[in-house]
């Protein structure tokens, strides 16, 4: 009973975590998926592409419909994205599982100490320099290319990165930058599954669907809520125990793997 109430509560706070950061959801799904549900490390990280992929999708949804997603942004760290998962996602065919969850508690470790530093201001824009300045998009292009690498090999969506990405250098403002984040997180989701499920399916490893679909309804509830608390709470202390709570989560996953 208990176990089964952590597994279930984990799936609500990875759809919170997305609807009130734009981050943070498959940094929890593949621990949950791995630890509280017992599936194979290979299993979690193409079932958790698929879970967030949903869960980022309905929220970026939402984000749009309230004029909190910018487009120009979304295609400038998506488009270079999908090429970078498909990479990911075929790189990782010469690495276990345990190295590709080994690779992935240090990404969580580098996430956990991101979230714990204090999140700049976005830059105010200048009326020489246009909301979207050239200069931003190379830097966009490059930075959408290497975390679909990172989604791709190990499931992490990288809106960790992205938020910042977007406050910085596409100039957006914290409210736009996480529901476009949760656009770019669906569209590397989409790639990488794509790539993982064509894999599996042909080594015989089935995915458990019904588990995967709860947790991704699950996870679509918490994601709404989260969205709608986003205006009441504190973005930045969230960040910090969040953050918080992925160093300890990763520190576990390595002394597990490690012992």
């Amino acid at each position: 009973m208990i176990h089964a109430a952590l597994a279930w509560g984990g799936a609500v706070i990875i759809g919170v975590s997305l609807g009130l950061l734009g981050s943070g959801g498959s940094i929890l799904t593949v621990p949950v998926l791995v630890y509280l549900f017992g599936q194979d490390e290979k299993l979690a990280i193409a079932g958790s592409l698929a879970v967030v992929g949903v869960i980022a999708v309905i929220g970026a949804v939402t984000a749009f419909r309230r004029r909190q997603f910018d487009v120009r942004a979304w295609l400038s760290l998506g488009v270079p994205g999908l090429g970078g998962a498909a990479l990911g996602a075929w790189s990782s065919h010469f690495v276990s599982g345990r190295v590709q969850l080994a690779t992935f508690a240090l990404i969580m470790l580098a996430a956990g100490a991101a979230m714990l530093r204090r999140p700049a201001d976005p830059a105010p824009a200048l009326p020489s320099a246009p909301q979207h300045a050239a200069p931003a998009l190379p830097l966009l292009l490059a930075i959408g290319a290497i975390l679909g690498v990172i989604t791709g090999f190990v499931g992490v969506g990288g809106g960790f990165l992205i938020v910042p990405a977007l406050v910085l250098a596409a100039r957006l403002s914290p409210q736009q930058a996480t529901g476009t984040s949760l656009g770019v997180i669906a569209l590397n989701s989409a790639v990488g599954f794509a790539a993982h499920y064509r894999d599996l399916s042909m080594g015989g490893l089935p995915l458990d669907w019904m588990t995967l679909s709860a947790i991704a309804a699950v996870g679509v509830v918490g994601s709404v809520v989260g969205q709608r608390l986003a205006h009441r709470l504190s973005a930045a202390m969230l960040r910090r125990l969040f953050g918080i709570a992925v160093i300890v989560i990763a520190v576990a996953m390595l002394g597990d793997l490690l012992g």
